[in-house]
Parts: C-alpha cells; sequence; structure tokens
C-alpha cells in the first residue's frame, strides 16, 4: 500500500480525527514509509483496545471498498500531494483529506472569501451586486459555504458573471445542504470548484461546519463578511481567517439592524470597512501585477 492510500484510509477511520491524521502524515513524510503496528500506536497515543480496534478498521475489506466507492465519484488530494494547495498547508489544523469535483488549479489563483448571514436581506444583495463585477473581472476566485444567504448570492452572482466559484461544503459530495441549493451546488461543481473534507454519505452534522469554516478561511487570501449578527459563525471565520494572516474585510450596515452588528463590530475591531470595489481590489495589488 502507498503512502497516499493508507492517508485516505485512515481518513475514513470512525474517530481518528484531524490532529491524529496529521501526526501520521508528518510521520509518513519524515520517514516514506508506512508504521508499523506499534509504531501507529505510538504516534497516535493510542490504549491498547483503541489500538486494536483502529488497526482492525484499517485492515478491513469494507474501508477499501469505501475507499474506492469515493474515487468513482470525486477526485482526491492529500496532504501529501504537491498538488495540495499551499495555502491551506499553512493553515490552522490543515485537512489530510479533500474530496473533490471541478478544477483544483482554481486555489492557486487569488482567493476572496465571501461570508455572512444566513437570512441576508435586501442590503447584502445590493452591496454583492455593487461589489463583485470588478472584482472578478480581475480574475479574483470566490470561496464561499454553500449555506443560505450571503453565500448562495456570492456563488450565483459569481456564476451570472461567467467567472468560476469555489464552494466549501460540511457534508459529503453527494449531498447538499440546504437542499434548496442542490442545483447551484452541481453547477458550482461543473463550472468552478467544489470541495469537502468528508467522504460520500457524509451527513450535515453540527460540528461539521465550523470545521468546514477552518478551510474557508485557509483557503483564501482575504475574506469580506457581508451582514453578520454578533458571535455569528461568520465572525468565527473571520477569526480564524486573521489567525492564518488573512486580510479581513466588511460591509458596515445600519446600527440599527442586528444582522449587521456583527459587522460593524468587526470594523470597530480593525477591519477594514468595504464601500468600493477598489476597497477589496487594493489588498490584491501585488497578486494582480
Amino acid at each position: 500500500m502507498d503512502l497516499r492510500t493508507f492517508l485516505m484510509l485512515l481518513h475514513l477511520c470512525e474517530g481518528i480525527g484531524n490532529a491524529n491524521e496529521l501526526r501520521v502524515a508528518a510521520f509518513l513524510r519524515i520517514y516514506q514509509r508506512l508504521p508499523t503496528k506499534n509504531e501507529l500506536t505510538q504516534v497516535l497515543k493510542l490504549t491498547p483496545a483503541k489500538s486494536h480496534k483502529l488497526i482492525a478498521q484499517l485492515e478491513c475489506a469494507e474501508l477499501v471498498e469505501q475507499l474506492r466507492a469515493n474515487l468513482q465519484v470525486c477526485q482526491v488530494v492529500t496532504i501529501l500531494d504537491e498538488d495540495y494547495p499551499l495555502k491551506l498547508r499553512e493553515s490552522f489544523r490543515p485537512p489530510t483529506v479533500l474530496f473533490y469535483q471541478g478544477k483544483l488549479a482554481l486555489l492557486k489563483k487569488p482567493c476572496l472569501a465571501i461570508v455572512g448571514a444566513r437570512q441576508a436581506d435586501a442590503y447584502a444583495l445590493e452591496a454583492l451586486t455593487k461589489l463583485l463585477k470588478p472584482v472578478l473581472d480581475k480574475g479574483i476566485v470566490t470561496i464561499s459555504g454553500l449555506a443560505k444567504g450571503v453565500d448562495a448570492l456570492c456563488h450565483q452572482l459569481t456564476l451570472a458573471a461567467n467567472q468560476a466559484t469555489i464552494g466549501v461544503i460540511g457534508t459529503g459530495l453527494d449531498s447538499a445542504y440546504p437542499r434548496q441549493n442542490r442545483n447551484l451546488q452541481t453547477k458550482v461543481a461543473k463550472t468552478g470548484l467544489l470541495l469537502s473534507e468528508y467522504p460520500l454519505g457524509a451527513p450535515p452534522l453540527r460540528h461539521h461546519f465550523p470545521e468546514r469554516n477552518r478551510i474557508i478561511a485557509g483557503l483564501c487570501d482575504s475574506i469580506l463578511v457581508v451582514e453578520a449578527r454578533h458571535h455569528s459563525g461568520s465572525l468565527i471565520t473571520a477569526n480564524l481567517a486573521l489567525q492564518n494572516n488573512r486580510n479581513v474585510l466588511a460591509v458596515p450596515g445600519k446600527i440599527t439592524s442586528d444582522i449587521s452588528c456583527g459587522c460593524n463590530e468587526l470594523i470597530a475591531a480593525g477591519a477594514k470597512l468595504v464601500s468600493q470595489p477598489d476597497d477589496i481590489l487594493a489588498e490584491f495589488a501585488n497578486q494582480l501585477i
């Protein structure tokens, strides 16, 4: 078995976790060979019982079949591969395995993540309509999470401009959450790039979405927040981006609007206020030369 296949099988094991996967990936990079059973137990700091359970999973024919089924539908990039996105590799807790459909090379282009409220109102549409077209015309690729509201607007407006967009989801690539975005997700996969850390059949579990958000934060060069409530998931994504030394931008909103208080708080804390396309383009000046 090659190192890449071993890492993919490990990723499919129940309860392994990203931190443990990264430890094993580091072992594989350093030693360029598979670990023995004892070494795997030591690297993962497992009890004998947990070690026995994990090794039994790795040796199970059903796990190999699950991987084969995924490879028939999806392409896979691992952290061991040369074409694994550099920005993501250097980010906080990078995923060891990504399932994808579409054009992975888009991640080499300047990328702007756009996040915001799921209950976005007309102001979000007006703001993005004003801001996005000149940004897209410069070849900047948008990234979002294919959720309701601002995420969907980001993907829809990018596709309407005949430009590529990247969707990062919290389910397997064969699922769509919310279901109403199924057609949008299909278009993103066909014309741009659809990514997930999760294999086929993975449901939209609550904890998947913060994990998805860290990937969005790791893939982008800058992140734009358009409408966000206090303590919203969008603010968490923005903070993750800041931890990765990404530029954080925000569209200001009414001081009387609950749906904009998060953006106003970001600006007060030092995020760049965005009111014109040039405010965004200035953050990509060195990449657009």
